[in-house]
């Protein structure tokens, strides 16, 4: 008498959470190679957008309350990544002339600098977090990840 077949465990409860697993274990996996190259360096992938938005601005401050929404990621605490960047010296925050109640922030030439010593590191880390994908296929997951983004973002978001 030949074994009893197994019959396969359903994994996931809907095809929508099978979707939104694979997309989470994708950032997981991709994420890891990120942390490690940036750990190099003591910052996270946070801190570095951050000091790229402000190197876009630069020479001019950017209001610090302004900062959270622009992340590419939510940040809970920009006081704190700010702080961390300060005492690094990759940043300088000074209260705005007009109204002490703002905070202005900029990059300074050390966050500059820090920059541009990861910018070809990080390009050899996105090549090999997505290197093996073709152009077509990465231009038809960005533009699947926009469809699947979309209605979540704000209205006036630049991922929109």
């Amino acid at each position: 008498m030949p074994p009893a077949r197994r019959v396969p465990q359903r994994r996931f409860d809907s095809l929508q959470q099978e979707a939104y697993l694979a997309l989470w274990r994708t950032f997981d996996r991709l994420r890891a190679i990120e942390e490690e190259l940036f750990g190099q360096w003591d910052v996270t992938a946070q801190q570095y957008n951050l000091l790229r938005l402000l190197r876009a601005e630069h020479p001019e401050s950017v209001a610090a309350s302004g900062l959270a929404e622009r992340l590419v990621s939510r940040a809970p605490d920009v006081t704190r990544m700010l702080d961390k960047l300060e005492s690094c010296g990759f940043v300088r925050r000074v209260r705005s002339d007009t109204d002490r109640r703002a905070v202005l922030v900029s990059i300074t030439e050390a966050g500059c600098a820090l920059l541009n010593a990861i910018a070809e590191p990080l390009r050899q880390c996105h090549d090999r977090q997505l290197g093996h994908v073709s152009p077509a296929d990465l231009q038809a997951l960005i533009a699947l990840l926009q469809t699947v983004r979309s209605p979540h973002e704000p209205t006036d978001s630049p991922w929109k």
